[in-house]
């Protein structure tokens, strides 16, 4: 592409050694550069891309946009007033715009995101669409999948999927959007047809300085959607109720508990731990030529947990905004077996084993009230303190355990730090221990602490009786505690089948991770 005409898309400042250019490829990374690349200095966390300038010129690039100039430096630099933003929109031109090809579904939540652009891209499938995936797990283009590095990639490399999508004839794209993503305007240039806000509660409150400024960033997906596209919220929480009123899109109303909406979850049976409920339209609504009236339709999943409700509340709405039939939509959630470590059954027989990635107050609310539903003798909570997060998230989820110990009636929890099985970004602080012992200590609740993981496991195994539950709960500390507990279950049941009994680590990818 000409050069002079991939810099119309951005906002040039200044010029320092202008020339007429044919430009091969955009790199912000300097080891990726090639003969012929423009080269953007990003800002960073930790580096600084004018830092890179000149190797980047050694590797082949022949044009620069900077924030500022640099010294020695003989190809052109082009200054702009924000690099990132420069970015997105000079990746999106070099790639000529492929998300306005496709059909963009953004999806945004504190808690779900994932299993949500699974559940709804599953159902697109099963439809007969071709479809991408973005997220934190991978990146799919329709019959291809690559490792994700970030749960939103980095502009240009969105982009360049984006394009690949479109080469490939993939027609609908459901992608996780983060609220990093959001803040270094990794999706700036990215045409959404949807956009989804499920729950919004305290986390990367350290990332973004507060949780006002965290809540400004990840509603700004719905802020500034477009009066094209459609915006579906939840009523019951009302972060996302706030917003049914701030955006230009067509907005597009659920809850389980509120009856306020377009869209209604009735009858709702989580005594198994698998809800099973009624979908209730009840205001009309069109989109395209297919309008929405009222009227009701069952729905069964496969997947355990209240979370899993709202998800999939999502993912319907999502759908019917998409044209999938209600029978595609019924048949694919009866089967979706959901994402790792998210309410996952790991072992079901005498008694019940759940692995939760419990991540923060409005993770471990929904996933506490939904053993609330479930009908189950005792409970036995093993909970991995959450290391090198801080005091305050802490100290935020020891008393939201707290408040659900008389509601469930437990008084005593097991808890590990899970010194062998975590890295070292992830190792609990003597505070952090300090904070949640205090809560607990407050709440009257007793803790027996262990270093490692496989010790507090144990305990939980040698207390449980047939109809008990154990919850195995926790975010890095307890990637690993579901390998740990059928393990040590297979040497309690020596005759059970070991098939059936590893058969939930088959497609693991939290216990393959290496200790650095």
């Amino acid at each position: 592409m000409k050069l002079e005409t991939l810099l119309q898309s951005i906002k040039v400042k200044r010029v320092l050694n202008d020339k007429d250019l044919n430009i091969f490829g955009i790199s912000y990374h300097s080891q990726k550069v090639t003969k012929g690349h423009l080269f953007v200095c990003v800002r960073g966390y930790k580096t600084d891309g004018h830092n890179y300038l000149a190797q980047a010129v050694e590797k082949g690039a022949v044009a620069a946009v900077v924030e500022e100039f640099q010294e020695g430096i003989d190809i052109p630099q082009y200054l702009v007033e924000d690099s990132r933003i420069s970015l997105a929109q000079l990746g999106a031109a070099f790639y000529n715009h492929p998300s306005k090809k496709l059909q963009m579904i953004g999806i945004t939540a504190t808690n779900g995101k994932t299993t949500t652009s699974y559940m709804t891209n599953a159902i697109l499938e099963n439809e007969g669409f071709k479809t991408g995936l973005i997220g934190t797990v991978s990146i799919k283009i329709n019959e291809t999948t690559i490792p994700s590095e970030l749960t939103t990639p980095e502009s240009l490399d969105l982009q360049y999927y984006l394009n690949e999508m479109v080469e490939k004839d993939v027609t609908h794209v459901s992608m996780e959007v983060s609220s990093q993503a959001l803040e270094m305007h990794r999706v700036e240039q990215v045409d959404y047809d949807i956009v989804t806000l499920n729950n919004v509660s305290r986390e990367h409150i350290d990332s973004h300085g507060s949780f006002e400024k965290y809540f400004e960033i990840k509603s700004s997906l719905i802020r500034n959607a477009s009066e094209n596209s459609f915006a579906v919220l939840n009523l019951d929480c009302p972060y996302s109720a706030s917003l049914v009123d701030k955006t230009k899109a067509q907005v597009i109303t659920f809850g389980v508990k509120s009856k306020e909406g377009h869209i209604h979850c009735k009858n709702l049976d989580l005594t198994t731990g698998r809800g099973k409920f009624t979908v209730e339209i009840l205001k009309a609504f069109k989109v395209k030529d297919t309008e929405y009236i009222p009227g009701e339709f069952d729905i069964e999943l496969a997947v355990p947990g209240l979370h899993s409700v709202y998800n999939a509340m999502v993912a319907i709405t999502v759908s019917l905004l998409s044209g999938v039939s209600v029978s595609t939509i019924q048949k694919t959630l009866k089967t979706f077996g959901g994402v790792e470590r998210r309410f996952e059954f790991i072992f079901e027989d005498d008694m019940k084993i759940i692995d939760d990635h419990f991540a923060n107050t409005g993770n471990i609310n929904v996933t506490l009230e939904t053993l609330k539903f479930m009908e189950y003798k005792k409970l036995h909570l093993v909970y991995a303190i959450r290391g090198e997060r801080g005091p305050t998230v802490n100290r935020e989820n020891a008393e939201t355990i707290a408040s659900w110990a008389p509601k469930l009636g437990f008084n005593k929890i097991i808890a590990t730090k899970s010194i062998s099985h975590v890295a070292a970004k992830d190792k609990v602080t003597d505070e952090e221990q300090q904070v949640f012992e205090e809560v607990m200590g407050e709440a009257k609740i007793n803790v027996n602490l262990y270093d490692e993981l496989p010790d507090a496991i144990a305990e939980a195994l040698s207390k449980a009786e047939a109809g008990d539950l154990i919850l195995l709960a926790g975010c890095q500390g307890m990637d690993h505690g579901a390998e740990v507990a059928l393990h040590q279950l297979g040497e309690i049941k020596v005759d059970y089948s070991k098939e059936k009994l590893f058969l939930p680590l088959r497609n693991r990818v939290s216990s393959q991770t290496e200790m650095v």
